[in-house]
């Protein structure tokens, strides 16, 4: 029976809908019965969400915290999570991501060394708040012997080396040239003072990159470290959070041993 019907309506017309009249075009194209379905279909899920929606601010409980109301703000319409403050720095995440912990311990290793042989070197008094605080004075007799007073004469160097607290030559070895870069004239020791002193800053500058280098790569490796402690096995507690100068402490809680 049911192959007859189909038989059937095969001698049959297809009725197709309509298109627009010419004089209604400036209207647009005419509705179909599918467009509508597509349209109602649309329409009546937002009427459901906006249902949904009343109903659920009239079950709202005024006392209900949730975590998200504080780390979130609402922008543009959307909510969106806030950006916590990266406790790397950027030469941090750089050695994080490419290097590994061999390499930080080497390079370690050679500023270690490095600073040993500068401060090897220097006398680490004249650089910056680690000049000594203490100041020579000299005691006379009578006020015209101080107000004559010259602590030249008196310490038997060159005028020019007085400000100096550490291997300050006397007239007799300035006049014997026991060592380089000395001579009598005071152009010239003048000269060879400054030269002298601009190369002894230069040097604490270099000591001084290479301590902030060397603090740097402790902090990186101490944090390497403790991202390869995380996958030990065990139960442990956060004590303090990473931060840019130190790595994250854990506390591991004591197990036994077989």
């Amino acid at each position: 029976m049911s192959s007859f019907k189909k038989a059937a309506k095969t001698a049959q017309k297809n009725h197709r809908e309509r298109s627009q009249l010419s004089s209604r075009s400036h209207l647009g194209l005419l509705e179909k019965k599918k467009d509508y379905r597509l349209r109602a279909k649309d329409y009546h899920k937002k009427q459901d969400t906006l249902k949904k929606l009343k109903q659920k601010a009239l079950n709202r409980n005024p006392d209900e915290f949730y975590f998200k109301m504080v780390n979130s703000r609402l922008q543009d319409g959307r909510h969106r999570w806030l950006k916590k403050d990266d406790p790397k720095t950027e030469e941090q995440e750089l050695m994080l991501e490419t290097q590994d912990m061999r390499y930080v311990n080497h390079k370690l290793a050679v500023e270690a060394k490095k600073i040993e042989q500068l401060k090897s070197t220097l006398h680490l008094t004249d650089c910056g708040d680690s000049r000594p605080k203490n100041k020579h004075i000299f005691f006379t007799d009578t006020k015209k012997e101080a107000a004559e007073f010259d602590p030249a004469k008196h310490l038997d160097t060159h005028p020019a080396l007085l400000h100096r607290t550490y291997n300050r030559p006397t007239t007799a070895m300035l006049e014997s040239q026991t060592f380089p870069g000395t001579a009598v004239d005071e152009e010239v020791v003048g000269t060879e003072l400054q030269e002298l002193s601009k190369l002894r800053r230069k040097k604490y500058k270099e000591l001084t990159q290479r301590i902030d280098r060397e603090r740097e790569l402790n902090i990186i490796a101490q944090k390497m470290q403790g991202k390869r402690n995380q996958h030990d096995k065990g139960k442990k507690v956060l004590v303090k959070g990473e931060t840019k100068e130190s790595a994250a402490v854990y506390k591991w809680q004591p197990a036994r041993k077989r």
